[in-house]
């Protein structure tokens, strides 16, 4: 089984480095099928490693592969367990679907086997962060899906746009990782280890080991990097330009591997977070402040898959509350149940785009039900979803979540009225979405005809509408699954619990009956009134997503690149560069003053001798009667 686990990460980092070597030799459409098949036998590997969890033989493992960092306790060191497992499945399923809809979708891309060496690499990457066993490994992963997310993102790096957003979730990922990486090294002062069950067990066994004011100072550093992998508040600025890159790319870093890291690590470190009070509220807020805020920027867009990018932004939201209040399960149950209907959202839309001849602007669309039904089909049942529509899988995970908020009580209650009311947003802005694509008169430019995608791009859309239906079944009230499957990775963790089942039922009605408000608002003004998308006034505000990205370009990158300029042309040109300079023409201009001791006549060399011997004498008769 060690050698399975093993294999689950080899088989995509093989597929890559093949790739990286022969993929323009291999080829369309070999290359997308060896890298299919990677990712494919990688989740084979995975469901079968699980058994043994749903068995009851095991709960969790780790597993050497070599000695990596002794000076700081540190092995390449793997960690099966459920919660590791479940994140396996997920990364590997979702990721072998967009796979095989990418063969489609990339069909005579002149790069056809560089991307799916990236994807390949990608996946991989995923792998070593959910499943390294310490915070080092976690690290690695966490660095290499930034570099394949930076690789896939300005994939069409002759666009500009793409080659900027590119750059943009580079750096911004990099500040994330500033905090994560001042995290670990308070980490490692104070446990002596990096190692996830040493430190773990040591908090458990040794009470107050480490002080109230470290841990939040810890897990709120810890905070600073999971909200730049997970795109929230303040750092989710880089999210929605990764648009840029091909629609499989958004639907892999949306539904199964980067942005769901943030969410993974803050649950692995459900430990840290449970000694400090503090922190728990900071995430809990940050998260529902975040879902809100990219709700209300996802109602003004027009761009199909930048509504599908706030509406990821805030759905990350409600992960950060879930797991933020110490609801662990529910964050992580709301991690999967998103990782289907989302990836079906951005697959859909890459279909409809496929349809429109690349057209990306709602308002050019309209009317396209019966052209490309397979899409509408299975694009609905995403949009029910994560409308928290029952009893479809984003309203079990998010009523969850809810649920657990509201029963944290206390200051938490405002949280629950701001998850509450962007419920009601979600549905509103998705069902804009539907409307405005799939209704309505045809705004089609002239030439368009719409047809619907092959079948390589239309079976995954249909798998992941059944998940996205029935997932959420995984964990119900009156069969949890899912939560006693993870209980032995949260052991050590007290969980904020569900309300009693009177009060459950209450609220889900009552966040059922706001999603259906929303949709019922929508359809209003987007059908029966037949409103095309709207312009001036706040809406030119929420296109322009309140102008975040204006005023940090004027009071942090003008500043900087100020700053860089001034360090760069005046203070290294002229000050340092200068400096050196300077002591380099004194050094040479005393050079040359000495080559004209070096003459090459005897005579010379022998007149200096002589005086020199003269100047020693005099010295040493003066020196000596000074003495006397």
């Amino acid at each position: 089984m060690d050698a399975l686990i093993f294999l689950i990460i080899a088989l995509p980092l093989a597929g890559f480095l093949t790739l990286l070597f022969f993929g323009k030799r291999i080829g369309e459409p070999l290359a997308g099928y060896l890298a299919s098949a990677t990712v494919g036998t990688s989740f084979v590997l995975a469901a079968i490693s699980v058994l043994e969890f749903i068995r009851g033989d095991e709960h969790g493992r780790t597993v050497e592969l070599f000695e990596w960092i002794p000076s700081l306790g540190l092995d390449a060191t793997l960690l099966w367990d459920p919660l590791s497992a479940m994140m396996t499945l997920v990364v590997t399923g979702v990721g072998t679907l967009i796979h095989i809809y990418s063969i489609g979708y990339m069909h005579g891309d002149p790069r056809y086997g560089r991307f799916f060496t990236y994807l390949n690499l990608f996946i991989a990457s995923m792998l070593i962060l959910v499943l390294g066993a310490n915070f080092g490994v976690l690290f690695i992963g966490w660095e290499l899906v930034g570099l394949s997310s930076y690789l896939l993102i300005s994939f069409w790096f002759e666009k500009p746009s793409a080659a900027a957003a590119g750059k943009k979730a580079f750096v911004v990922n990099r500040i994330g990782d500033f905090g994560f990486l001042i995290a670990l090294m308070l980490i490692f002062a104070n446990f002596g280890s990096l190692d996830f069950g040493h430190v773990f067990e040591e908090i458990h066994e040794h009470a107050g080991i480490i002080s109230v004011g470290t841990a939040t100072a810890i897990t709120l550093l810890l905070l600073v990097g999971a909200a730049g992998k997970s795109a929230q508040l303040p750092l989710y600025v880089w999210l929605p330009d990764a648009m840029e890159g091909p629609t499989p790319v958004s639907a892999l870093i949306h539904a199964a591997t980067m942005v769901t890291a943030g969410v993974y690590m803050v649950a692995r470190t459900g430990v840290l977070f449970e000694l400090a009070p503090v922190s728990q509220g900071v995430v809990a807020t940050v998260g529902a402040l975040t879902a809100l805020f990219a709700a209300t920027i996802a109602m003004g867009q027009r761009d199909i898959k930048r509504v599908l990018a706030y509406s990821t932004i805030s759905q990350l939201g409600y992960m950060f509350m879930g797991v933020g209040v110490l609801g662990l399960v529910g964050g992580v149950f709301h991690l999967v149940t998103h990782a289907f209907f989302k990836a079906l959202l951005f697959l859909g839309a890459g279909s409809v785009i496929h349809a429109m001849a690349g057209e990306q602007d709602m308002d050019k669309m309209g009317g396209l039900r019966k052209k490309i039904p397979v899409t509408f089909a299975t694009m609905m049942v995403a949009w029910l979803a994560i409308s928290g529509i029952f009893p479809l899988s984003g309203f079990w995970s998010k009523d969850e979540i809810l649920a657990i908020v509201f029963n944290r009580g206390g200051g938490y209650l405002l949280l629950w009225v701001i998850g509450l009311v962007t419920a009601g947003l979600t549905a509103f802005y998705m069902s804009r979405m539907m409307f405005l694509t799939f209704w309505g008169a045809p705004r089609w430019d002239d030439g368009v005809t719409p047809h619907e995608s092959p079948p390589s791009m239309t079976l995954p859309l249909v798998v992941l509408a059944g998940l996205s239906a029935v997932g959420g079944l995984i964990n119900t009230p009156w069969k949890p699954t899912l939560e006693h499957f993870l209980e032995p990775a949260f052991e050590l963790v007290h969980q904020t619990h569900l309300p009693a089942g009177g009060t459950q039922v209450v609220l889900a009605i009552v966040s059922v009956g706001v999603g259906i408000v929303g949709i019922l608002v929508a359809y209003q003004r987007y059908v029966r009134r037949d409103t095309q998308l709207e312009e001036g006034g706040i809406w030119d505000t929420l296109l322009a997503g309140y102008h975040v990205d204006d005023i940090y370009g004027r009071t942090i990158v003008a500043p900087g690149k100020a700053a860089s300029e001034a360090l760069a042309f005046t203070a290294d040109a002229k000050v340092v560069d200068g400096g050196v300079n300077g002591l380099g023409a004194l050094v040479k201009q005393v050079g040359g003053m000495m080559t004209r001791l070096q003459t090459g006549f005897v005579r010379s060399y022998g007149l200096g001798i002589l005086a020199g011997a003269v100047g020693i004498i005099i010295w040493m008769l003066i020196a000596g009667g000074s003495l006397i």
